[in-house]
């Protein structure tokens, strides 16, 4: 059960990019595999929540200022027809640094298979913290 809309967020995870320097989020792709209404929890608890495609291509645009190297691992994948969860290993550098981070992310996906609500669960002590930064830093909307 699941296993297209998994392959179809592995996809969603790629479009961010595979690692690499010259690699960026291809922000159109990562647009249209979401709902226009969608939203997206940067951090649980307490992080912002981004609603809307406009407001989702801004906040993107913004976080590439500061990040780069994006690239998402899936660890394990749990899905049904309308939801994905993915325990994660991710990387990034964030203003320079190396920023690994352990996340678990949840998508709900739409009647059309579109991703409709995104919620992503990490240590944000800890991944501000090897960026040199604090939860009052706007690197994460805070």
């Amino acid at each position: 059960m699941g296993v297209v809309q998994e392959k179809f967020v592995e996809e969603f995870c790629d479009a961010w990019g595979d690692g690499t320097d010259e690699s960026r989020p291809d922000v159109e792709k990562i647009l249209s595999m979401m709902s226009p209404d969608a939203e997206w929890q940067l951090w649980v608890p307490g992080g912002p929540t981004i609603r809307g495609r406009d407001a989702l291509r801004a906040e993107i645009h913004r976080q590439m200022r500061f990040a780069t190297n994006n690239k998402c691992n899936v660890v394990n994948v749990l899905s049904n027809d309308h939801m994905v969860m993915q325990e994660r290993s991710d990387q990034a550098i964030i203003r320079g640094k190396p920023c690994p981070h352990q996340m678990v992310a949840i998508y709900e996906l739409d009647g059309n298979g579109l991703i409709k609500r995104w919620r992503e669960y990490l240590d944000m002590m800890d991944l501000l913290k090897k960026q040199g930064g604090d939860l009052n830093d706007a690197a994460y909307g805070g």
